[in-house]
């Protein structure tokens, strides 16, 4: 193996590492914090005291992480267990002491045959692993979202709808 980069990612030890899409790095510190990088250039990264506000900085540290390519699924050192989006690290999910104590792994089902009977109507499954020897499965529901041609409908009642407003307020206006 030959070294092809070195960069500070992290003040003090890397607690997890994983590869995402896109040649993007993610890595979980003991700074704190979890970090998306490509190449040695920060992406975006997390910090308790941004993220979950009221939630004192020194008691929770990211442990583990994994990046489905869509997801990044992360444990903590008190056992809890959040899943956000990959690109923006918005949460969808989020679980306060899901395990009694330390998650050391988290993984995504695959998305195999097997994998998606366990997803069931969900959008992603996320199994954790602590210190607590239990293993725990938690699914992401299926976000809402509108389907395109109502979104095309409602636009074009919003144009007709301001035609006639226009038509009302300056008669002649067509």
């Amino acid at each position: 193996m030959k070294k092809t980069l070195e960069f500070r990612a992290h003040d003090g030890e890397i607690e997890d590492i994983a590869l995402g899409p896109d040649n993007k790095v993610v890595t979980a510190g003991r700074d704190f914090q979890c970090c998306v990088w490509q190449q040695d250039q920060l992406v975006t990264g997390l910090r308790w005291h941004e993220n979950l506000p009221g939630i004192p900085d020194k008691a929770y540290r990211y442990q583990a992480c994994r990046d489905s390519g869509t997801f990044l699924g992360l444990g903590t050192v008190t056992g809890s267990v959040a899943i956000h989006i990959a690109f923006s690290l918005q949460r969808l999910y989020y679980v306060k002491e899901a395990h009694g104590i330390v998650v050391t792994d988290v993984a995504f089902v695959p998305e195999s045959r097997p994998g998606r009977e366990l997803l069931g109507g969900h959008e992603a499954a996320l199994l954790s692993v602590a210190v607590d020897s239990r293993c725990k499965l938690h699914l992401l529901p299926t976000r809402r979202s509108l389907p395109v041609w109502l979104l095309l409908l409602l636009c074009a009642g919003l144009i007709v709808a301001t035609i006639l407003l226009l038509q009302l307020a300056f008669p002649g206006f067509l």
